[in-house]
């Protein structure tokens, strides 16, 4: 009797053990692009808080953003979540303060294969931005939308992403409606060590990023200077510990065919937290 009490107590821990690693392993190895998007779904039951730090400078307009997202696993294909933030936008001397537009977004994976030491995926994305944030603050007023299609190749040295998504705007408060954009992203990974589950992680990313816009709109008309296309390189890092982890990278323009007289993007920072409960 003794025995077989020894012999059941010694299986039970050692699969909660392997259920232990298996979900710090997919909190931990688990990526999905800085810029771009990628078809990463958190797990079922999981929690994800994500707090964010968000700057873009373009001639002498610069834009400063701290979020905070909200990340529920429906599913282990499917997850849901909210964004809220706080926004400054300064140009030349003018300053504006406030909260920016909320955001609710899911994504739902629909295509998986896993191989030994390889997981390929795809993943739908849906994001609702209610124009909702305080006056002055761009995009104020009106209700805008992106959906988009994510694949990615996930091994233990490299990763591969690719993405699509476009951006349908409505009309602001000021009468305002912005061109639609087409986003393209194309993302490669490598893990120079490779560790155990626990150990510290890092992956370095290399992006390249691209944007297709149409020209704005007021009251009907188009305006001249507007939309065009802008390509980004963009280098970083993703660094996780358990169920820790630790994104940032910047946005380097590399080539832009802007429409009239607007300025170029000089460059865009972000750097993100992520937390799984």
């Amino acid at each position: 009797m003794n025995f077989f009490l020894s012999k059941t107590r010694h299986v039970f821990r050692r699969r909660f053990a392997g259920l232990l690693l298996a979900l710090l392993a997919g909190s931990a190895q688990a990526h999905d692009p800085v810029f771009g998007l990628g078809p990463h779904v958190l797990y079922q039951g999981g929690v994800e808080i994500s707090p964010g730090l968000h700057e873009a400078k373009r001639g002498d307009a610069r834009t400063t953003e701290l979020d905070l997202e909200l990340v529920y696993g429906i599913t282990g294909d499917w997850a849901a979540g909210i964004e809220l933030s706080r926004v400054r936008q300064r140009t030349g001397q003018a300053e504006v303060r406030g909260g920016g537009d909320p955001a609710l977004f899911t994504k739902y994976r629909f295509w998986r294969d896993d191989r030994p030491g390889v997981q390929e995926s795809a993943a739908l994305f849906l994001r609702l931005e209610p124009g909702t944030g305080a006056a002055g603050i761009e995009g104020n007023g009106s209700t805008d939308g992106i959906a988009g299609l994510a694949w990615g190749y996930e091994s233990r040295r490299w990763y591969r992403w690719a993405s699509l998504r476009y951006r349908r705007n409505g009309v602001d408060d000021a009468g305002l409606r912005r061109g639609e954009k087409l986003l393209l992203d194309f993302v490669g990974g490598f893990r120079p060590h490779l560790g155990g589950y626990l150990e510290p992680d890092t992956v370095w990313l290399l992006e390249l990023n691209g944007e297709y816009g149409a020209r704005a709109e007021r009251n009907g008309q188009r305006l001249a200077d507007s939309g065009g296309s802008e390509w980004f390189l963009s280098p970083g890092i993703f660094w996780t510990l358990r169920n820790f982890a630790l994104k940032a990278g910047v946005q380097i323009p590399v080539a832009s065919n802007l429409n009239g007289r607007q300025a170029a993007s000089d460059y865009r920072l972000r750097l993100i937290l992520e937390w799984h409960l």
